[in-house]
């Protein structure tokens, strides 16, 4: 092992870190108490008293925190654990408050272009894994954005490129890419053959299929167009037996555990599940195999959820489903944004509309009927004027629904009081401002993007209830990133930088990662803010996150990840 003064400051810390916790908390004692962390900088939620110990009881939920332990040596027994933190920062786990779970774990487990900056970066990582890949197996990716590429391909329509290129290198392969936004796809001629698109293909009703100049399909889909390539995949996956398509989702889960852990995440709140996924996780959950605390949305069709409610909602140890999510738009980058007015950089096209807002109305009263949470998916002005006029017809003051628009990224000024007026959480995602930040205002027009694009100060001045997330795996799940992005406006490669009057402050940045889904989720009695009965989910840090400087805030690493008292993630 190297010497310690030639190892980074906080890697020091953390070789003192756990010395005194080489074990995992015990059985405990008497008293109560397993786990004493003493020597902290905690932050322990907005307007609670500072602290630098907490003590953890056998049942998981905190027994005190203070500043001398001295007053709780009755409860420290020989079998308490004792962890001293180092003089770090340590808060309240980061609540994820809008991304997608099995998503996740499936684009850690196959092709990830979060990162790729150009289109023959993709086509070569796709050519790799098609010697790899049997011949007829589909290859699947997640993760590409064409606005984020150093250049623009020189063979392309509407800024996307055409299949060819792909299509050569994977004449027996189908294969199917998905949009970073999760809103469009990109398939080769294999994929759509085997879906039946041809020029003669219609485009369905909310959805577009990109074409050529003479009408041939490009291999782009756009929203509900991607249901036929998407239909073609699912095909595929039932020739695999049962038990296969389960260990492959499990497979998916664990790695998502393992990712949010090290990520600091001790709750994780999943934006749509089928009713099979829900019956899996209450295995995991009946098996105490959750790692962390997980909430989640139902997402079917209305027709598929309404005869079928029953056991809902569910509220187990670690899973909760108590939500059902659906949508009335899509993503600014695929022009599927539901807007008011037409597009800055497409005149005469206002996105699309996925789903009859009528339809959207039966799912709320499917909702209110069964005591479940609303969500709806509305990124643009349009579909979030929609979704609160669809919210008001069932919200009053007497009921505490706190129904959430899920992204609420652009919103008309005069809709902005209407979210704390109904009681409606602006469920956002601070890292999609700065992703989006490259062509947002291109998109909008720099009136339309500085009065109501991620408006987090006029929300939060309202008085409206703002979370954050990171959508993954639309976005790296890393909360560090959102943070950075909700308190600077800045993206991290110094790019561009989006209106930063409409930043967070440091606190606020911390209650929408913490107390803030917390109550999004009804659960902020258990979790959310460190204080005596709340769960001890914690997360240490490098870093304080409430006042170091700003370029400091990407360089922060998770030390350690505790719920429920328990460490889940230690760095190495």
């Amino acid at each position: 092992m190297p010497a310690t003064h030639h190892l980074p400051l906080y890697l020091v810390a953390l070789c003192f870190l756990f010395v005194a916790c080489e074990r995992e908390p015990s059985a405990g004692t008497e008293n109560g108490a397993r786990l004493l962390v003493y020597n902290a900088d905690v932050w322990a939620g907005v307007d609670k008293a500072p602290a630098s110990a907490l003590l953890v009881g056998n049942d998981g939920t905190l027994l005190a925190l203070g500043q001398d332990t001295t007053e709780w040596a009755d409860r420290l027994g020989p079998d308490v654990t004792r962890l001293d933190a180092g003089g770090r920062f340590l808060m309240p786990g980061f609540i994820e408050g809008h991304a997608h779970f099995s998503g996740l774990g499936n684009s850690l487990r196959n092709l990830n272009f979060l990162r790729s900056r150009s289109w023959d970066e993709i086509v070569a990582m796709v050519e790799d894994r098609a010697e790899e890949t049997p011949e007829g197996v589909w290859i699947t990716g997640r993760g590409w954005h064409q606005e984020k590429w150093e250049q623009p391909h020189d063979h392309s329509i509407g800024g996307y490129p055409l299949h060819d290129e792909l299509s050569k290198i994977t004449p027996n392969h189908p294969v199917v890419l998905r949009h970073a936004s999760g809103h469009a796809l990109f398939a080769n001629a294999k994929a759509m053959e085997l879906a039946g698109v041809s020029r003669e293909t219609p485009d369905p009703r909310g959805g577009r299929i990109l074409r050529d100049e003479v009408g041939d399909p490009t291999g782009v889909f756009e929203e509900r167009a991607m249901d036929l390539i998407a239909d073609a995949y699912q095909n595929f996956v039932q020739t695999m037996s049962p038990v296969e398509r389960k260990d492959e989702w499990l497979a998916g889960i664990r790695a998502a555990q393992e990712e949010a852990l090290s990520n600091g995440i001790t709750s994780f709140q999943d934006a749509g599940s089928t009713f099979r996924e829900i019956d899996w996780y209450k295995e995991l959950d009946d098996t105490d195999s959750l790692r962390l605390n997980l909430w989640v949305m139902l997402r079917h069709d209305y027709d598929e959820m309404a005869d079928h409610m029953e056991g809902l909602p569910y509220y187990g140890d670690r899973f909760t489903c108590a939500a059902i999510k659906s949508e009335l738009d899509g993503a600014l980058g695929s022009y599927g944004a539901w807007l008011l007015e037409p597009y800055f950089d497409n005149p005469g096209f206002t996105g699309q509309n996925t789903t009859l807002v009528a339809t959207v109305d039966s799912i709320a009263q499917l909702a209110a009927a069964h005591n479940m949470q609303l969500c709806v998916h509305a990124i643009g002005d349009r579909a979030n004027r929609e979704t609160l006029d669809v919210m008001a017809r069932y919200v009053d003051t007497t009921q505490d629904k706190r129904w959430r628009i899920e992204h609420s990224q652009h919103i008309d000024p005069a809709d902005i009081p209407r979210f704390a007026e109904l009681g409606v959480i602006a469920s956002m995602q601070g890292i999609h401002c700065t992703s989006d930040a490259l062509f947002a205002e291109t998109r909008l027009g720099t009136e339309r993007a500085r009065e109501g694009a991620y408006p987090w100060r006029s929300l939060l001045d309202a008085g409206a209830v703002v979370t954050n997330g990171t959508d993954a795996p639309v976005e790296d799940v890393n909360p560090i990133e959102s943070f950075y992005a909700s308190v600077t406006r800045k993206r991290a490669d110094g790019k561009a930088t989006f209106f930063p009057e409409q930043a967070m402050t440091r606190e606020e940045a911390l209650h929408s990662y913490t107390a803030a889904p917390a109550y999004a989720a009804f659960q902020e009695k258990e979790r959310g803010t460190l204080a005596p009965g709340m769960q001890a989910d914690f997360v240490i840090l490098s870093n304080n996150l409430r006042d170091c400087a700003d370029e400091e805030i990407l360089g922060t690493e998770v030390l350690a990840t505790y719920v429920g008292g328990e460490r889940e993630y230690q760095a190495k």
